[in-house]
């Protein structure tokens, strides 16, 4: 077994060997909560999601770091604009976050920091770089010198005479226009901590380098995020983590955006769709399928028309898994392995449409088994395909999706009860010969979205696509 995966700083596919035998440690650049999450946000989560799965599922304990970015330029500008405190915003976004991961079934992480809770870890490592001859305080505003650290750029490739660094108002007295803010000195209002320059606010890059040591200590496996975070923020993390002395992050690891009509979704540009109505319009475990299962290197072109194949796409995967399960008429577990050919996806760079595939290829084996009353069969591809969906987060025999979990158990009773109801009277029409009225029945509940099939075991219902 060797798992090996894209690292962006050697431009190549590894052999994945985690630092310690048997654990991995993976920092991921969480979300920055001036707003709430749209479903290019989430689509990170999931796929390290994913990721994390796959290394449990290998056998491997897993410290999963996804960080709260709570404080920012942006965070306080919202705050001024309306009249709130800025921790109001915060906490609200992150709570919308939260909210988010958990609609479309990811695991919560083993800590998730908070950036103003850190401030003592950040003023820690200034002081190292400081005197480590690698940042200067200028006006109350603390810089990283790039020029001390002649591995700066590797990671984004970029020559520094070209640099253009991204640069907030108030960063006076920068010895390089080049330098970055690592500290910013306080304005007036805004919210602030005290420091030995002064008191001020952390720079976003210092809060995850400081956050990253903190948790994983001076070195760990995998470091993730998003591909627009390459630079600056992941190459300005590297920079002050490296100078100030740790190993930092062996991998690196970046996904892919949800773009619309090409660009990158975004809510400055206002093209974001967010998480909390995508997931009254779409069942979350659809969703899930959506983002989840493009490889994570993929660019996600938004359209309603692809929600609606991915809609389509599940449905054949979980009317399989529903009417395997009532044919097997007790819990069927999922299997010990996955089979061969999907492990072997998984393991090169986490090939989740090669291994979805044979996902789909065991479901029509199913199907088939079912269709031959070839109980045996059909619950042994039940097995296998369950334990597929696990480690994709797709399961709808899981205690998170069991049930329409997502629309509440009591409205699934409710409506399996009504459509019983109704299915007792199509087969009252269907004893008498009376073929007209069970089929105006069976109709009836198709235009109210509702596929009825008609089994060994009797007429079973489940939702149709949208």
């Amino acid at each position: 077994m060797t798992i090996r995966l894209y690292d962006t700083s050697a431009r190549q596919i590894r052999d994945f060997t985690p630092l310690q035998p048997g654990c991995v440690s993976i920092y991921l650049c969480g979300a920055t909560v001036q707003a709430a999450p749209h479903i290019g946000h989430i689509r990170s989560g999931l796929n390290f999601d994913i990721m994390r799965r796959w290394f449990e599922y290998r056998g491997l304990e897993v410290t999963f770091i996804r960080n709260v970015t709570d404080i920012d330029d942006k965070i306080i500008t919202k705050s001024a604009e309306q009249g709130r405190p800025w921790w109001s915003i915060g906490y609200e976004n992150e709570r919308a976050f939260t909210d988010g991961y958990q609609a479309l079934g990811c695991l919560p992480p083993t800590y998730e920091p908070r950036a103003t809770g850190h401030i003592t870890e950040m003023v820690e490592m200034m002081r190292g770089l400081i005197e480590r001859g690698h940042a200067y305080e200028a006006d109350g505003n603390v810089y990283f010198a790039v020029t001390s650290f002649p591995d700066y750029l590797r990671l984004s490739n970029q020559e520094l005479d070209n640099l253009l660094q991204p640069s907030g108002e108030g960063e006076t007295g920068k010895r390089d226009p080049r330098d970055f803010a690592m500290w910013k000195a306080a304005k007036p209002g805004e919210p602030s901590w005290e420091t030995p320059w002064g008191r001020g606010r952390p720079g976003w890059h210092l809060e995850c380098s400081a956050m990253a040591h903190k948790y994983l200590g001076s070195a760990f496996d995998v470091h993730g995020g998003g591909l627009d975070l390459i630079f600056p923020h992941h190459e300005n993390e590297i920079a002050q983590a490296k100078a100030y002395g740790d190993e930092f992050a062996r991998y690196w690891v970046h996904n892919a955006w949800v773009t619309m009509s090409g660009e990158k979704m975004s809510k400055s540009l206002g093209n974001s769709v967010l998480v909390s109505e995508m997931v009254k319009r779409w069942r979350p475990i659809v969703l899930r399928y959506y983002l989840g299962t493009p490889h994570y290197r993929s660019m996600i072109e938004y359209s309603e028309e692809a929600l609606r194949e991915a809609d389509s796409a599940f449905a054949r995967i979980e009317g399989f898994v529903q009417r395997a399960a009532e044919l097997a008429g007790r819990q069927v577990e999922p299997s010990p392995e996955v089979p061969p050919a999907f492990a072997e996806a998984m393991d090169d760079d986490l090939g989740v449409p090669q291994a979805l595939a044979v996902v789909h290829t065991t479901v029509r084996q199913g199907n088939s088994a079912l269709a031959a009353d070839d109980k045996d069969a059909a619950v042994a591809r039940l097995a296998e395909v369950r334990a597929m969906l696990g480690v994709l987060g797709l399961d709808p025999l899981d205690p998170h999706w069991a049930g329409e979990g997502d629309r509440g158990d009591d409205l699934h009773g409710a409506v399996d009860s009504l459509v019983r109801l109704v299915l007792d009277q199509r087969e009252a029409a269907r004893a008498r010969k009376d073929w007209t009225t069970a089929d105006a029945i069976r109709d009836r509940l198709n235009q109210s979205g509702l596929v009825i099939e008609d089994g060994p075991q009797g007429p079973r219902w489940s939702l149709g696509p949208r």
